[in-house]
C-alpha cells in the first residue's frame, strides 16, 4: 500500500492552461494567470496534507518554443509569483528550492528565485521545488558534466555519480507524479528520479485542479502496491 502523507514526494505536470483558456473564449494569458492561481491552491492544500515534498513543473526547457508573447507573460507571472508570495512561504515555513538550467533565464529571475530560495532555506515545513527552465534530459547532461569535472571517466561512470550530480541530490525521488490536462506522458520531467515513481493522470485541466481532485490523487496512490521491482 502506498505511504502517508508523511515523507511523501509529490510532482505535478500542470498541463492545461492553455486549452483552459481556449474553451472559454479568452487569451491563453488568462489561463496561465489562472493556472497560478491552481499552483498556489495546491501548494498550500499540500501543506495543510502533511506532505513533505512538492515539486511543480513550472517552465520546461521545450516551453521557449512558445510565442515570445507567451514566453515573456510566464516569465513575468514567475517573477511577480516569487516576489509577492514570500511572505505566504514565510507563514507557512516553506522552504524553495529551485532546478532547472540557469544558463537562459534573465537577471532579474534569477535574482527573485535566489532571493526566495536564501529567504526560505532555513525553513522546516514542507519543500517547494519549482522546475523552471528544465528538462530531465538537460539535467541528467549537466550532472554527467558535473561528474567528469570532479574527474569521473567516461569509462566508468556509475549510477552513483550521476544521482550525486543532480541539481538537488539530497532530495528524495517523487513518489507520485500527478499529470493534468488529459496526456498521459512525462515530457521530459524528472526522467532519471521518476524510475519508480507512481503515475497518475487526470483529465481535469490544471487551472480547475483543486483540493478535492489533489485528494483524489492521494487516495488512489494510497491503493497501490509499490514493489520496487521485487516481489
Amino acid at each position: 500500500m502506498g505511504t502517508s502523507s508523511a515523507s511523501l514526494h509529490v510532482a505535478i505536470i500542470m498541463d492545461g492552461n492553455g486549452r483552459w483558456a481556449t474553451r472559454r473564449g479568452l487569451q491563453r494569458t488568462e489561463g496561465h494567470r489562472q493556472g497560478l492561481e491552481a499552483a498556489k491552491r495546491i501548494v498550500a492544500a499540500c501543506s495543510e496534507r502533511g506532505v513533505s515534498y512538492l515539486s511543480l513543473y513550472t517552465f520546461s526547457t521545450e516551453n521557449w518554443k512558445r510565442t515570445k508573447e507567451e514566453v515573456g507573460f510566464l516569465m513575468g507571472l514567475i517573477r511577480t509569483h516569487l516576489a509577492a508570495e514570500l511572505d505566504f512561504y514565510r507563514k507557512n515555513r516553506i522552504k524553495l528550492l529551485h532546478s532547472g538550467n540557469r544558463s537562459g533565464l534573465s537577471s532579474d529571475i534569477l535574482r527573485e528565485i535566489d532571493n526566495v530560495v536564501r529567504d526560505t532555506a532555513d525553513f522546516p515545513g514542507m519543500v517547494v521545488n519549482l522546475a523552471i527552465n528544465y528538462g530531465g534530459r538537460d539535467e541528467i547532461v549537466r550532472a554527467v558534466g558535473r561528474s567528469l569535472a570532479e574527474g569521473g571517466a567516461t569509462d566508468h561512470l556509475a549510477e552513483k555519480d550521476i544521482a550525486s550530480n543532480l541539481d538537488h541530490p539530497g532530495l528524495p525521488d517523487p513518489d507520485l507524479i500527478i499529470r493534468t490536462g488529459g496526456e498521459m506522458r512525462l515530457s521530459n520531467f524528472l526522467l532519471w528520479q521518476s524510475a519508480y515513481s507512481e503515475l497518475y493522470f487526470t483529465d481535469c485541466l490544471w487551472p480547475d485542479f483543486d483540493e478535492h481532485e489533489l485528494d483524489k490523487a492521494l487516495t488512489d496512490y494510497r491503493s497501490r502496491e509499490r514493489r520496487f521491482g521485487g516481489l
